[in-house]
């Protein structure tokens, strides 16, 4: 029975790593050209500046009240569905952006749709670890992520040597993106209830030992 759970987890963590993958290969490939194609469309650097840091202040600010509204609801596929499609559909969208105003509120987007589904995917990702344990779980949960942050910006890069257009890189991180959402759906089919993954510990009663007992562990204590 223990067996069967433990493969189980890792199947959870496998689809959720594969999630992240992909998630990675897309924003961490736009983030690696989002300051060059403001440029292009008449942004200071400043304005550059400014949009990154505030990016990145709403996409760790968000996380308190996302953690704490996982925490209240245990709606957690609900937020990491939110989160991820907010998250990733923000980085094509870019390619139709028309000016550095548009651009810059996508880019502050996307980190507000990972500071949605963070916490709520981690929470889920703890659930699934509690057999096979919480170091190997979230190492191999990162691991998949990191490939998928360094593929992406190389992705961009292949994309950008052979036709010099931002637009069509950004457009070409559709393909990830879908695929992440696509692979976040069949976990969702596989395991809609993620925290039965993780074997509930019996509490234990105080109750009956006698007061020998407790002055005996009081003495070894």
């Amino acid at each position: 029975m223990r067996v069967q759970r433990v493969s189980r987890s890792m199947l959870f963590v496998l689809l959720l790593g594969l999630v992240s993958l992909c998630a990675d290969m897309t924003y961490e490939g736009a983030r690696s050209i989002t300051g060059p194609f403001l440029g292009t469309l008449g942004a200071s650097g400043l304005v550059v500046g400014f949009v990154s840091g505030f990016g990145e202040l709403m996409g760790y600010a968000l996380r308190l009240g996302a953690g704490y509204l996982t925490d209240r609801t245990r709606r957690y596929w609900l937020l990491t569905f939110v989160g991820y499609t907010v998250n990733l559909l923000a980085v094509p969208l870019l390619a139709l952006a028309g000016n550095w105003l548009a651009a810059s509120l996508l880019i502050v987007v996307e980190r507000c749709g990972k500071a949605i589904r963070t916490p709520a995917r981690d929470a889920m990702l703890s659930h699934a670890t509690r057999q096979m344990g919480h170091g190997w779980g979230f190492g191999l949960h990162e691991a998949m992520d990191q490939i998928g942050a360094a593929t992406g910006p190389l992705l961009v890069f292949a994309i950008l040597s052979l036709r010099h257009d931002y637009r069509l890189a950004f457009a070409a991180l559709l393909a990830p993106a879908a695929l992440a959402l696509l692979a976040l759906s069949l976990a969702r089919w596989q395991f809609p209830r993620p925290q039965e993954l993780e074997t509930k510990a019996v509490p234990l009663s105080t109750h009956g030992f006698t007061a020998t007992y407790w002055l005996y562990l009081g003495a070894v204590g």
